[in-house]
């Protein structure tokens, strides 16, 4: 690995890289990069058993291995361009099930995998290495696996982090039109069996939504989210990159999140907070200018 990106090797040079994972979804024997002060500690001390960093003089934790690297973002890259599956989009059908129907007009990438009693929609594309379980409907247009929405800064514009992850859903999924669903970076993003998703809905990369959760239109969900089973989520809800909803949440619509929401309680506003002491703030300012006039009076 270090000759391939040119970097120094310390700690354990012999441990064997089983997987290359960014941050958020590492686990025992990936290699993960970091390229910041305020994320060393996250990375040394996560799963991770190889990390390529721009610091030689760290602290390596014992069994660990570092690559001491000038760009460890740009290297990053170069290993996951050297080991993903390519990207085709082959003329031959991929792996269906019985009882699965796919209109003519649906374009599938290479090691696609779809159930049994399945209905796939006009103009839906589902890109390579995406699995779909049983009695997944799938709507007009959606697009399920395109690329997550991850950048680095740099001097002259924003270098493209490379997406090689995939997508999973789960039985008895439904899928709206015009929904998107980002593949992971480098793991999985995962719909849960028996969600219903309703029409454009956005999904970020690598966000795990749990079983029997409730999405409607408009919803935006940004990537490394978790969101537990049987969260319903109303229209035009937003959830920012990295939150966790616990499991039973209701969000009510035009709902933005700032922070991680406790499971079996019901949330409204922006930033939401919980929907009873929202309403009583909402009543007390409909009642401000009336008590502004009597003190100018």
């Amino acid at each position: 690995m270090a000759e391939i990106v040119g970097a120094r090797v310390l700690g354990n040079i012999r441990r064997m890289v089983t997987g290359i994972n960014e941050i958020n979804r590492v686990q025992a024997g990936d290699l993960v990069f970091v390229d910041h002060p305020k994320y060393y500690a996250k990375a040394l001390n996560s799963a991770a058993t190889t990390i390529l960093i721009d610091k030689a003089d760290v602290e390596i934790p014992e069994g660990k291995a570092i690559l001491v690297s000038e760009d460890p973002c740009r290297d990053y890259n170069l290993l996951v361009r050297q080991f993903m599956l390519p990207l085709e989009w082959p003329e031959a059908a991929p792996r269906v099930g019985s009882g699965t129907v796919v209109h003519p007009s649906v374009a599938m990438g290479s090691n696609v995998c779809i159930g049994e009693g399945c209905t796939i929609m006009p103009g839906v594309v589902i890109y390579p290495n995406t699995t779909i379980g049983h009695r997944v409907i799938i709507h007009a247009n959606a697009v399920i696996g395109g690329d997550g929405f991850y950048y680095k800064k740099r001097a002259g514009g924003y270098e493209k982090m490379v997406t090689a992850g995939c997508v999973v859903i789960e039985d008895d999924v439904e899928i709206g039109a015009g929904t998107t669903i980002d593949r992971g970076v480098s793991a999985d993003t995962r719909i849960g069996a028996g969600t219903k998703i309703d029409n454009q809905v956005q999904i970020g990369h690598d966000t795990l939504i749990g079983k029997h959760c409730l999405i409607a239109a408009q919803v935006g969900i940004a990537g490394a989210c978790v969101v537990g089973d049987n969260v319903t989520l109303w229209g035009q809800v937003g959830v920012p990159s990295k939150l966790t909803i616990g499991a039973g949440a209701v969000v009510l619509g035009q709902s933005g999140l700032i922070g991680n929401l406790e499971g079996g309680k019901t949330y409204f506003g922006s930033p939401a907070g919980e929907w009873k002491q929202k309403m009583r703030e909402a009543a007390s300012l409909s009642r401000l200018p009336a008590m502004i006039k009597g003190w100018k009076d």
